[in-house]
């Protein structure tokens, strides 16, 4: 009989080898994980990218029972319902608009019921600023040139000067009102300040404030004198089933031939809804214009909590890893760090509400601004309180990555450096650190990317629905870190949840989810960016 042949660390009798069920139950698992990321990714790009593209309006006669009704609008989502008999009926939402005249800007119809549908290429999206968008058919312009009935040559021309005039007549209205009231406003202020602190006498403070009133009365003229004459030009329309509508010049933005635009027309209305969403406020309970202060607040903030946390994560590491003996304490102290990344985010935001806000900002109040008191400056939410709470949230992340980078760095280049006669500081500052910077930059990474998107402890200290004042602005002292400000995560929340409009909200929910991946994506890709030229620089490193 033969001898059996030896056995191999890789022979098999046929069975799997002992684990290798697990192997593929784990690979199996991060398939199905990388799936599902990729999915919820897809779908916000398309629905987010969706929501910018411009659709062509439908003319419809739906007939239900004896009653016919002209309806205009576009469609936004089909589905099927089943009535009490089990019958299913196949129904499309379709967006009409002209939320003034019906009091509602969405409507779902059976299928069955449609009689007749067209597209016709009179009628025009026009987007204003109250109530949403309305779907009209063009009838006049009134300006203070004369009326010009739609169709006659010149009505296209006066319709967009007009508009274009209006854009820059209320860029006008808004700097007199913000800026130059607000600085108005501002100084009456600090002259109640000053009296009251007794830095001014009272005759001089009463002289000052009678130039201030004369003022603000000469700047309310001038904003009353161009919303009048905004209001001498008007675009005259009519709604599908007949009734007027007017739109003064001071709430028109845009009109757009939904029907009659080509391919390009339409790639161009787009990426002038993407330019629009990018670079202007909200309005109409943010189911409307823009979310450029989300978008500044996030950033802002984002960018602040990463100069707080790194500093105190990586002395906090430095000294762990460096300095302290190891021993129980120091085991019980990484712990601790390690369970504080565990705990739920809402809890930092009761502690930052409390000892931030109340405690530190009140303290200040009391020190720096008592002659405002009872009215807070630093003891009530804000954005420096909201940074320094998502630092503290973010810490441990940062410590546990300079640690491990710390640890990584060869025993023999320490020695090398110690044996050149260097002290151990000078070690660590000058070859420990340079070699550990992308390691450090991972630990800022991960903490960026945790922190961008925390939603829960910034509702409890700073972040609000509309906060037309920017952090950062060309006010004196120009950085404002008490005001309260916008966040992308917030502003997707307040859309699903709080919204009194939800349907028309769900486009800017996919949008504004979107944009956050983007910002997160950008920043993070650029803290990459700065570790992998670090990485080549010190490419002597284990890393």
């Amino acid at each position: 009989m033969p001898p059996a042949p030896p056995s191999t660390p890789f022979a098999t009798t046929g069975r799997s080898r002992k684990g290798e069920p697990w192997v593929w139950l784990t690979a199996a698992g991060l398939a199905v994980g990388v799936v599902m990321a990729m999915a919820l990714i897809l779908l916000i790009l398309v629905k987010g990218t969706a929501s910018f593209w411009p659709r062509q309006i439908e003319l419809m006669e739906v007939q239900t029972g004896d009653i016919v009704e002209t309806i205009a609008g576009y469609i936004t989502e089909e589905r099927q319902r089943r009535d009490g008999e089990g019958v299913v009926h196949e129904e499309i939402q379709v967006f009409r608009g002209n939320r003034d005249l019906y009091g509602e800007g969405f409507k779902f119809i059976d299928r069955a019921n449609i009689a007749a549908s067209t597209r016709p290429g009179d009628l025009l999206l026009v987007e204003r600023m109250e109530y949403g968008p309305a779907i009209v058919r063009a009838v006049a312009m009134e300006t203070p040139a004369g009326r010009i009935a739609a169709g006659e040559p010149g009505f296209e021309k006066a319709l967009n000067e007009t508009i274009e005039r209006a854009a820059e007549d209320r860029t006008r209205m808004l700097r007199i009102e913000r800026k130059q009231i607000g600085a108005n406003s501002r100084e009456l202020t600090e002259i109640d300040r000053a009296e009251r602190a007794g830095r001014i006498n009272p005759e001089t403070a009463a002289a000052r404030r009678a130039m201030l009133q004369e003022e603000f009365t000469r700047l309310q003229s001038q904003a009353q004198a161009i919303r009048e004459k905004l209001n001498l030009s008007r675009f005259i329309a009519e709604a599908v089933d007949g009734r007027e509508i007017v739109f003064p010049a001071e709430k028109l933005i845009h009109v757009f031939p939904a029907n009659e635009a080509g391919l390009m027309g339409r790639l161009g209305e787009m990426f002038r809804r993407i330019g629009t969403f990018l670079t202007e406020d909200p309005r109409e309970a943010n189911t409307e214009g823009g979310v450029f202060p989300a978008i500044f607040g996030t950033v802002i903030m984002t960018l602040a909590m990463s100069l707080f946390v790194t500093p105190f994560g990586v002395i906090c590491a430095i000294y762990l890893r460096e300095y302290a003996k190891q021993g129980q304490l120091v085991r019980i102290v990484r712990i601790s760090v390690n369970n504080l990344a565990g705990v739920p985010s809402i809890v930092f935001g009761v502690f930052g509400l409390a000892f931030f806000v109340y405690t530190v900002g009140g303290g200040i109040d009391r020190m720096l601004f008592s002659d405002k008191l009872p009215t807070p400056t630093y003891g009530t939410p804000g954005i420096l309180w909201a940074s320094l709470t998502l630092a503290l949230l973010t810490l441990p992340v940062v410590i546990v990555a300079t640690e491990e980078a710390l640890s990584a760095v060869p025993r023999g280049v320490r020695e090398a450096a110690l044996a050149c006669g260097a002290s151990k500081w000078q070690t660590i500052q000058r070859v420990v650190l340079p070699a550990s910077l992308p390691g450090i930059l991972t630990g800022i990474i991960l903490a960026m990317a945790r922190g961008a998107g925390e939603v829960a402890p910034l509702m409890l200290v700073g972040v609000v629905k509309l906060a037309p004042s920017l952090p950062i602005d060309d006010i004196a002292p120009f950085v404002h870190p008490e005001r309260k400000f916008m966040h992308l995560g917030f502003h997707i929340y307040d859309l699903g949840f709080q919204s009194p409009d939800a349907e028309a909200a769900k486009p800017m929910v996919y949008a504004t989810a979107l944009l956050l991946i983007v910002v997160v994506v950008t920043l993070n890709l650029a803290a990459i960016h700065i570790r992998n030229r670090l990485r080549k620089r010190f490419a002597a490193s284990s890393f």
